[in-house]
């Protein structure tokens, strides 16, 4: 057990699948994932637009850094194939309250990756890896017209709630899975 004060989700490992490696994020993936995220698609249901290498490079600094809140790990991967390319993002912002911990998943996968699994497979490793830690709970918000991303979450265990934030569904897995 860490000593007091100190996360048992402080650090973010390799996690493997039988066709992906996700990779603890480094600020210098910037320079890689800039072109896998600039499709302007990847931002249909999240709004906003593609970051440019200056800001992903200060996004993922500031990532790097941590949550200001001692009660919040933030963990972030590459996930990249086995050959090494870079296909997308995942990443959990794991909160611990009252003896329990609950995450937050979100994952992004290129375009030119779209359509051939690599969505779920980093999902699913993902949330395999949160439980195996002890989360209690994993949480996603996936916009209601975002069909894959929907498989995705569903295909990783998560299921939908009848909660909305922000307009988009509560998915969720663990204890409170049935609200």
């Amino acid at each position: 057990m860490p000593e007091e004060g100190m996360s048992p989700f402080a650090e973010a490992t390799m996690i493997e699948t039988d066709r992906l490696r996700l990779i603890p994020l480094r600020a210098e993936d910037a320079d890689e994932l800039v072109s896998v995220l600039s499709d302007e698609r990847l931002h249909r249901f999240i709004g906003g637009r593609p970051d440019t290498l200056a800001e992903l490079r200060e996004r993922y600094t500031r990532l790097l850094a941590g949550s200001p809140d001692p009660d919040e790990v933030w963990r972030n991967w590459v996930v990249r194939d086995r050959d090494s390319q870079a296909l997308g993002t995942v990443q959990a912002t794991i909160r611990l309250r009252e003896g329990r911990a609950s995450a937050m998943v979100a994952w992004v996968i290129g375009v030119d990756w779209q359509n051939q699994g690599f969505g779920s497979e980093a999902a699913q490793a993902l949330v395999a890896r949160l439980q195996q830690e002890g989360v209690d709970e994993i949480v996603a918000h996936v916009h209601p017209d975002h069909r894959a991303s929907e498989a995705v979450a569903t295909r990783a265990g998560l299921r939908p709630t009848d909660e909305l934030v922000d307009g988009e569904r509560v998915w969720r897995a663990g204890v409170s899975s049935s609200r």
